[in-house]
C-alpha cells in the first residue's frame, strides 16, 4: 500500500467509525442546538481529531525514525542502518512488520544504499589522501635529512674549526653557536623521525612504538607504561602503519589537552585482532572532543578495517582503543 493510500484509508476509517455512530447512535440534532448535543458533537470530533492523530503517527513512524537517523549519522561511524519495514523490528514496537510495504520501506531500503555508497566512497578517498599524505611526509622527510640536516653538520663542522683558531670572547661564542645549532639538528631528526618512522619500517611496530613512547617520555617529562605482549599477531604494514599514526596522535592529544601525570600503553593480541589502547590520567571530558586529530584517527581506524573507541569522563581520563582485524594464519 502505497504512503497516500495508507493516510486516505487511515483518514477514511476514522470517518466511517464517527458516520457509523451517528447512523446508528440514539442522537439527534435540534434546531437551534442545543448544549447537550453540542458537547457531545465537540467530544466525537475532539475522538476522532485524536484517533487519527494516534493512527497517521502510527502509519509516519517509519520516517521518523529515517529523520533521525539522517540528523546523526557519521560516515566515519560505519554500519548505521535502519530496519526496513515488513520484515520486523522488534526494537522499534514493530513485531511482525504490520504488512507495510510502499514508499516508505522503498524510501529507507534506498537511504540504506545511499550509506553504503557513500561510506565506500569515503573509505576509497580517505585512503587515497591517507596514503598521499604519508608519502609526502617521507618526501618531507627525506628532504630535511638530506639537505637541512646535512647543511647543518655542516655549519656544526664549521664552527668547530672557527673556536678552535679564535680568540678567547669569540671561541665562547662560537661554541654556543655550535649547541644551538646542535640543539637544532637534533630537533630536526626528531621531525624526521615523525614524519617518517624508519624504525616502523627496519624493525617493526614494537620497537616503533618502543621508541615513540621514549621520546615522547622525554620531551614531555610524563611517565610512559608500556605493556605489549610478546606473541603478536602479524599485520602488514599499511596496518602497522595505522597503529603506529593512531598511537602517536594519541600521545601528541594527551601531551597537549589531557593535564596528565601517566600514559599507559598496551598492544596485546585478541581473538585474531591486534588492540592498541592509550589511556591517561589526565582530567577528561564531559564528551570526547571530536577535532582534526580524532577525526584523522577515525578515517585511519577505516582504512585498515579497525575500530576506534573513544572513552573520556571527567577526573578519570581518557581511553582509546584501536582494534585491528588480523590476517589469518594459514594451515
Amino acid at each position: 500500500m502505497s504512503l497516500f493510500w495508507r493516510i486516505f484509508g487511515l483518514n477514511a476509517l476514522v470517518l466511517g467509525a464517527a458516520t457509523a455512530l451517528l447512523l446508528w447512535a440514539p442522537v439527534t440534532v435540534s434546531v437551534p442546538v442545543l448544549l447537550t448535543e453540542a458537547v457531545i458533537l465537540v467530544g466525537g470530533l475532539a475522538v476522532m481529531l485524536v484517533a487519527n492523530a494516534a493512527l497517521l503517527r502510527w502509519g509516519l513512524a517509519p520516517l521518523d525514525r529515517l529523520t533521525g537517523l539522517m540528523a546523526t549519522v557519521d560516515l566515519l561511524r560505519p554500519g548505521q542502518r535502519l530496519p526496513v519495514p515488513g520484515g520486523g523490528d522488534p526494537e522499534n514496537g514493530d513485531p511482525a512488520g504490520g504488512g507495510r510495504g510502499g514508499e516508505v520501506p522503498e524510501l529507507i531500503r534506498t537511504f540504506n544504499a545511499m550509506l553504503d555508497r557513500l561510506e565506500h566512497e569515503r573509505a576509497t578517498a580517505s585512503a587515497r589522501v591517507l596514503l598521499a599524505q604519508e608519502a609526502e611526509r617521507r618526501r618531507i622527510a627525506q628532504e630535511l635529512h638530506d639537505e637541512v640536516g646535512q647543511s647543518m653538520t655542516a655549519i656544526l663542522l664549521v664552527l668547530g674549526r672557527a673556536a678552535d683558531d679564535a680568540p678567547e670572547p669569540l671561541r665562547a661564542q662560537l661554541h654556543q653557536a655550535q649547541e644551538i645549532t646542535r640543539s637544532s639538528l637534533d630537533e630536526v631528526r626528531r621531525l624526521v623521525r615523525r614524519l617518517r618512522p624508519g624504525v616502523l619500517e627496519d624493525l617493526g611496530l614494537v620497537s616503533a612504538l618502543t621508541s615513540l613512547t621514549h621520546d615522547f617520555a622525554t620531551h614531555t617529562g610524563l611517565r610512559v607504561v608500556r605493556r605489549f605482549d610478546a606473541d603478536l599477531p602479524a599485520l602488514d604494514p599499511e596496518a602497522e602503519l595505522v597503529l603506529y599514526r593512531v598511537a602517536q596522535e594519541s600521545l601528541t592529544n594527551t601531551a597537549r589537552h589531557a593535564d596528565a601525570g601517566r600514559v599507559d600503553v598496551s598492544l596485546r593480541g585478541a581473538d585474531e585482532a591486534m588492540v592498541l589502547e592509550i589511556a591517561d590520567d589526565g582530567r577528561g571530558t564531559e564528551v570526547a572532543c571530536e577535532g582534526a586529530g580524532i577525526r584523522g584517527m577515525r578515517e585511519r581506524a577505516l582504512l585498515a578495517g579497525a575500530t576506534l573507541d573513544i572513552t573520556s569522563t571527567p577526573g578519570t581520563g581518557t581511553r582509546i582503543r584501536l582494534t585491528t582485524p588480523a590476517p589469518r594464519k594459514q594451515h
